[in-house]
Formats: structure tokens, sequence, C-alpha cells
């Protein structure tokens, strides 16, 4: 049976007591091996919810649960052998090679004081050889390009072996080339994802679902082409949306400009 079915029962978040929430309550479910798109506007709210799924940020109320387990009701290295994040924000190696780069995502997997053996070794091996970056497995992770690195971050959150996976922009500084390789590797994991992004025509060709945020609110939750709709659109992102048909492939796409 497949792992990795996410629910999320009216999170809500704020910084403190007396403070406005920034994100108001959010339900949403993800079966495994689907992909969930977050969009939204800047301020949105998207952030805020990415770090409640993956262990960062504790939900203010509701619930996360993954496979029936609460999320928040584990410790973080529990959490973390159940959810990886793939982040904007890359870490400084200090000089760390690719390898040893990917080898930390094996960490929540070790009791405090044992060393990483040959099963850690085989499953780093295989996220490496998954990314395909064998050839770059020797190389000081500073020396990567941006989508080298993004790849290494991939196969880094691979070697935890999670059932949910949490991708925050991750074609985000990627130029056209790149960001048609992560998108490819989006749709071929096999795991349950959830990914933030801005192109909205991206989202709809890379997930089942989509969840629509605008300032801390929930717009909308459902297939594409329920939620991206020209008005849903056009009243989030306050901008003139419409569907077009593309000539060849005949599938539709979002094109938008400023309301007149």
């Amino acid at each position: 049976m497949r792992t990795g079915h996410l629910v999320a029962k009216d999170i809500c978040w704020r910084p403190a007591k007396n403070q406005p929430f920034l994100l108001h309550p959010v339900s949403f479910e993800v079966y495994p091996g689907r992909v969930l798109g977050v969009v939204g506007p800047n301020g949105a709210g998207k952030s805020t919810l990415l770090r409640m799924i993956y262990h960062y940020q504790k939900p203010t109320t509701g619930q996360i649960m993954v496979d029936g387990q609460d999320l928040w009701g584990m410790s973080a290295k529990a959490a973390a052998c159940k959810v990886a994040a793939v982040l904007q924000e890359q870490p400084g190696a200090f000089g760390l090679t690719v390898r040893d780069i990917v080898a930390l995502g094996r960490t929540p997997h070790r009791s405090a004081l044992s060393s990483s053996g040959a099963h850690d070794a085989e499953i780093v091996t295989q996220a490496i050889a998954r990314m395909q970056l064998e050839h770059l497995s020797t190389r000081n992770f500073d020396t990567l390009s941006g989508g080298e690195r993004q790849r290494v971050m991939v196969a880094r959150a691979l070697a935890q072996q999670p059932q949910v996976l949490v991708m925050d922009e991750p074609t985000n500084h990627l130029d056209i080339r790149h960001q048609l390789e992560i998108l490819s590797l989006i749709r071929s994991l096999g795991l349950t994802i959830v990914v933030s992004l801005h192109d909205l025509n991206m989202a709809s060709d890379v997930c089942d679902a989509i969840l629509l945020l605008k300032d801390g609110h929930c717009h909308g939750f459902g297939s594409a082409d329920e939620v991206l709709s020209e008005k849903l659109v056009s009243d989030t992102f306050l901008v003139t949306a419409q569907r077009q048909k593309l000539s060849v492939s005949q599938n539709q796409h979002l094109t938008f400009h400023l309301p007149t």
C-alpha cells in the first residue's frame, strides 16, 4: 500500500496570541503520490503553510496528519522521517561535496551515537543516481550551478526516504532548461508532493490539485480547471486573466494583463 496520505484539518497560524493570523483555517487532502500546488500572490500565506507541513512552525490550531498520524504529535526527528523539504534557501556547504550534502538526508534515521553504515551509503548512492549526479558526487557543492544545486537538494530529500516532499518555489531563479528539468522531476518522483509555484500555467501542467491562497485565506481548492478559472484568478491576483487554446496541443493557457 502506498504511503503519504496527507490531511490538513483547519490549520491556521499567527506569530503570537495578541497578533493577527497570517494564515486562517485551511483544510485539504492529498492522496499518496499526488501533487498539490500552492499558489497565490506575495504575502498570501504560502510559505507559512509549507512551514507547518515540514514541521518548522506549529499550527496555532488545527491538525496535520500523515498516514493517520499527527505530524505535530511526534518529535522533529520522527517528523523528518516522514516529511522532507526542498527550500529556496540553500545551505552553506562549508567545503562539503555533493555526496556529503546528500548523506545529510540520512541524519533523521540514525541514533545519536551511530554513524552511517552500508545501508545508508547505498541509499545515498541510489539518491545520487536517481538525480543523475554521479559525475558530480565528489565536486564541492559551492562550485555547482543553480540547477545542479537544486538537484542535489532534491537528492538529499530523497535520501530521507520521506512519505511527503515539500518544495518551496523549486523553479525560482532557474533558467528555462533547468525549470523544465525540475518540472519533469516532480512528475516522476511518485511521492506525495506539496509545491508552491508562482507560474500558474506551470502549476496547472504539473499539479493534480491546486490550493489558492490570498491574504491568508483559502480562495479555492480543487482541480486546476476549477480553481484557476478566469474569474477566480482575476479576483485573486487583481489582473485580467484569459484562457487561450494553444494551437498545437489544444491545451489551455492563461494569459494576464492589468485591468483597464
